[in-house]
């Protein structure tokens, strides 16, 4: 079956000077922002030169206020929310740039109000397992980021003498794997492996992340491999039906491998550690208990497990594959319903967990495939989908392509559930949040005076259709579980640093501009506290990346 899923990328741009301005300032105003924990009128003055917040104004000063011909953008009744930080991005650069490369992964950021991604240590080749391996990456990134790009190490067996030094370099954190990847390059980890990783890295300032799956010692599961495996031995049902795979990663996986992740943390006390996709609510109690006794733990969750529920997906809509798997309604409601606790949720973050790969790799079925585009579509209502040679989900790769989707997904979701959530709340789990678990709270993740000048401009009533026209699939394979749903609110425009970068509307939304964003290498100057605060630092390492001031 033939696919014509991707876009060209175009020749990378060089790094270069800041975009000329005659302006030393630009302003953005609107009744309703997101600022200091509430949504208020504000005006934001933000400097051309440093592209920093340098003044705030709780009222809607008029244009008047500042010197002529200065650029001013009164976006009511559109919110001002800060940029968002996904911490959890596959990029794939170097190695599977056909999966997705940092040009489109970081337009399709750019495109849903996202200005800083973090890039995960696999699925590239190299991994970023070495000093050697995140210098590849850097190289690879050169001049092809819309977006800030931050980067994670990666744990495997063997490394260990690597990850001080990667610390050195500017990773963000480490994460490594308590079940197989699927891929070779990055196996999975022992807890021999982890007792010597929290041993070495105990006073860095890092966190230490874990896929945390683990299969018990008694189990007829699918065996050990997370994204290509065999079925078990005696399914429960068809290879293409979704239950047949959710009965194969039960939650007793994830509970298995938290309580081996707990039972080890007294090696590192002072050691954050946190749990990525967290898809399982049985493990949140036990969570909850080591967080209470002291251990320093946090945990993601996604868009997919807050929108996605097992009884909705169709027979072989391998789209909906990833692992921990998309579980049921009411497992989705529990999340939300610990997402929204004031009393300390353990889930202290929302993350897209952007996952791509090549629509063959996916092994749709031909009733999912839109020939004339290329681009998958669901079936009609109430239709099955027929076929007993694809659409297998133990065969497909596993994964969610939704960077750039986060925002209007989390709005709908909520609103379709009645659930009562508000730009405030989004910005804490999708902004503030992301930017403490990776150090970042000193330049990203608030409107504030001193940080960086990332905005999102979102408008909470529009209404509209994933794929429609290219919408909200500026990834490179237009492939994504939520193409054809139709989605309330969308961002309006994204701005990086005081420059606009995506306006919705304009010819491709970026109007001929270059990439801008900037690599942030800087070494976390401090760490994690036991959250509440996650509170963190960071300091000019002279690599080339800041978060103090545009590079020239």
């Amino acid at each position: 079956m033939a696919f014509n899923s991707t876009y060209p990328t175009p020749a990378p741009s060089p790094p270069g000077p800041a975009p000329s301005t005659n302006h030393a300032i630009t302003v953005l105003a609107s009744s309703r922002a997101v600022i200091s924990g509430i949504l208020t009128p504000a005006t934001l003055t933000i400097s051309t030169i440093t592209g920093k917040i340098i003044s705030l104004s709780y009222s809607v000063l008029p244009s008047s206020t500042f010197p002529p011909n200065t650029p001013y953008n009164d976006c009511s009744p559109f919110i001002l929310m800060p940029g968002i930080v996904d911490a959890h991005v596959h990029l794939n650069e170097p190695g599977r740039t056909e999966w997705e490369g940092f040009y489109t992964g970081t337009q399709a950021a750019a495109s849903g109000g996202v200005t800083t991604v973090i890039d995960m240590p696999l699925n590239a080749i190299p991994p970023t397992t070495t000093v050697a391996g995140l210098d590849e990456k850097i190289k690879a990134a050169q001049g092809q980021c819309w977006v800030d790009v931050g980067f994670y190490g990666g744990i495997i067996p063997g490394n260990i003498q690597e990850l001080r030094p990667l610390v050195a370099s500017g990773v963000r954190g480490f994460k490594g794997f308590l079940i197989d990847s699927g891929v070779a390059e990055f196996p999975a980890v022992s807890s021999t492996d982890i007792a010597a990783v929290l041993k070495e890295l105990a006073e860095e300032k890092t966190t230490v992340m874990f896929h945390a799956e683990m299969i018990p010692p008694i189990t007829d599961s699918v065996g050990d491999v997370v994204q290509w495996s065999l079925p078990p031995l005696a399914p429960i049902g068809p290879l293409n039906e979704y239950n047949t795979f959710l009965a194969s990663r039960p939650s007793s996986f994830e509970e298995y491998a938290i309580a081996e992740i707990l039972s080890l943390a007294h090696l590192a006390p002072n050691l954050p550690l946190h749990i990525v996709h967290l898809s399982a609510i049985e493990a949140i109690p036990m969570l909850r208990q080591a967080r209470a006794s002291g251990i320093q733990i946090t945990a993601e969750t996604c868009f997919h497990y807050l929108s996605l529920a097992a009884e909705k997906i169709q027979h072989g809509d391998t789209r909906h594959k990833c692992c921990p798997p998309i579980r049921t309604q009411s497992n989705q409601d529990g999340l939300w319903e610990e997402l929204l606790n004031i009393n300390d949720s353990v889930i202290k973050t929302v993350v897209s967990d952007h996952s791509p790969c090549t629509p063959e790799l996916k092994l749709l079925p031909p009733a999912l495939t839109d020939s004339k585009h290329g681009l998958p579509t669901p079936p009609p209502e109430g239709e099955a989908i027929q076929s007993n040679s694809v659409g297998d989900f133990f065969a497909a790769w596993g994964g969610v392509s939704s960077v750039g989707l986060g925002l209007p997904i989390l709005w709908t979701s909520a609103l379709e559930n009645g659930r009562r959530i508000t730009p405030v709340d989004v910005a804490k789990w999708c902004c503030e949040n992301t930017a403490k678990q990776v150090g970042l709270e000193h330049c990203k993740g608030k409107l504030e005076v001193g940080m960086d000048g990332d905005v999102c401009v979102f408008d909470d009533t529009a209404e509209w259709i994933v794929g429609v026209e290219g919408q909200g699939m500026l990834f490179r394979n237009k492939v994504t579980a939520y193409q054809g749903k139709k989605m309330r609110g969308c961002v309006r425009e994204t701005w990086l640093r005081g420059q606009r970068i995506w306006q919705r509307g304009a010819a491709n939304g970026f109007c001929g501009r270059s990439p801008r964003g900037q690599l942030l290498l800087e070494p976390r100057s401090s760490n994690l506290t036991k959250l509440n605060s996650f509170v963190s630092g960071g300091a000019l390492n002279g690599i080339g990346v800041r978060c103090k001031a545009p590079m020239h």
